[in-house]
């Protein structure tokens, strides 16, 4: 271990005595770690906040049922074209026909956007959500004040609402109390019983503008031909999968399709949507892994070509240390860890400057960054094995030496 310690010591002492061919040296791994860095940060931030929003929408403990099922191409999508609008029939369907042991709540809601209006002060282009009563069993839907809206005034379709925090906030500000306050929507009136927790925003888009609504004040405000949404809440969550097959077997009977013929409707989970995103962003990584194996290649090359000349200037200093009895592994030790040492000093710059970078387009750009204690091991720990790998010649090459014929040198 003080072996070890003195090593690093002479490497760190020989990096300083020659800082701009030290940091000429590592610039490929500053590179190749700057990458890593600042992308994995702003995609580890982007994916928590993607994560976030996907499970305020579509909720952790329940599975959605739409008209369509998520396509990736026009072809795919041609061939679910045709399929039927989601219905209210469909909802008692999954009521009646699947089993209460594994379906606890099926809710409808259907999404459109309007202005939202309170004395001389409006916000256009709101999302304004209705829902059917059942609503209140889905853990997306919450009330920080006030309440939700009963089912009883669900079912009779009241004009009452809940409304995001920055709804409230753009239409009272902080010293007016929205609560029991009487909002426009569309022109229809609507009293507010609760306001949401604050959600944030997904890359600049507000998740806290909105509107909940009774279904069927949505319907007399933007019609009744929309294809709804059905979420459909297991009574155990693990029990979801079989959920959805009971899910699937009573929309395909209350549908009459037959055996052979495919699902005529789209169902997933929030996981799904998740799982989508992923596959998306790992063309990311693929472009980083080919910019950072490109980048570390040339800086290994040329931490080894430095190595070579070091070695070469160091001849006697070799031959004198194998004279006063150092022994081959010695000497492989002390070069592999100054080699090792010097790709590392790469590593540290690289992961000082992907930091700020990543947080530097945080903080003019919607993209969230988030810096993980594994992509910092892992960029420090690859350029250890790259020091490792492009050092060991040079290193093997001083240890093969013959101190006669060092010390003969000039």
């Amino acid at each position: 271990m003080r072996n070890l310690l003195e090593s690093a010591l002479i490497a760190l002492d020989a990096i300083w005595s020659a800082k701009l061919r030290s940091f000429m040296t590592v610039l490929g791994n500053i590179v190749a770690v700057t990458s890593i860095i600042a992308v994995v940060s702003l995609i580890q931030g982007l994916n928590a906040s993607v994560k976030q929003a996907i499970l305020n929408q579509a909720g952790a403990d329940s599975f959605n049922i739409q008209q369509f099922p998520i396509t990736r191409s026009d072809e795919e999508f041609d061939k679910v074209r045709g399929n039927p609008r989601v219905t209210l029939d469909d909802m008692r369907a999954i009521r009646r026909y699947s089993d209460p042991e594994l379906v606890a709540a099926v809710m409808a809601d259907s999404q459109g956007r309007g202005r939202i209006t309170y004395r001389d002060k409006s916000i256009d282009n709101t999302q304004v959500q209705g829902v059917s009563s059942d609503y209140v069993n889905f853990s997306s839907f919450d009330a920080e004040r006030g309440r939700l809206m009963s089912p009883t005034e669900v079912d009779s379709g009241r004009p009452v609402c809940v409304v995001g925090w920055q709804t409230a906030d753009r239409l009272f500000g902080s010293d007016v109390d929205p609560l029991e306050k009487t909002i426009q929507i569309e022109g229809v009136h609507f009293r507010i019983v609760g306001v949401s927790a604050k959600r944030g925003s997904l890359l600049g888009n507000s998740q806290d503008e909105f509107a909940v609504i009774p279904l069927s004040q949505f319907w007399m405000i933007f019609g009744s031909r929309r294809s709804l949404s059905l979420s459909v809440k297991p009574r155990d969550l693990a029990q979801i999968q079989p959920a959805m097959d009971e899910a699937t077997i009573a929309l395909r009977s209350a549908r009459r399709l037959r055996p052979k013929q495919g699902d005529n409707f789209g169902l997933f989970t929030s996981d799904t949507i998740l799982d989508i995103y992923h596959s998306a962003t790992n063309g990311i990584f693929a472009v980083l892994v080919g910019v950072v194996a490109l980048s570390l290649v040339v800086g290994g090359i040329v931490i080894m070509n430095i190595m070579l000349m070091a070695v070469t200037e160091r001849t006697r200093e070799i031959g004198l240390r194998k004279a006063l009895g150092a022994r081959r592994s010695d000497i492989m030790a002390q070069m592999l860890t100054e080699s090792v040492v010097l790709s590392m000093f790469g590593g540290v710059i690289g992961t000082i400057l992907g930091g700020l970078i990543a947080f530097a387009i945080s903080s003019v750009t919607p993209v969230p960054a988030a810096i993980e204690w594994w992509s910092v091991l892992l960029g420090i720990g690859i350029t250890a094995i790259v020091g490792l790998f492009f050092g060991l010649y040079p290193a093997m090459r001083a240890a093969s030496l013959d101190p006669i014929e060092a010390l003969r040198r000039e």
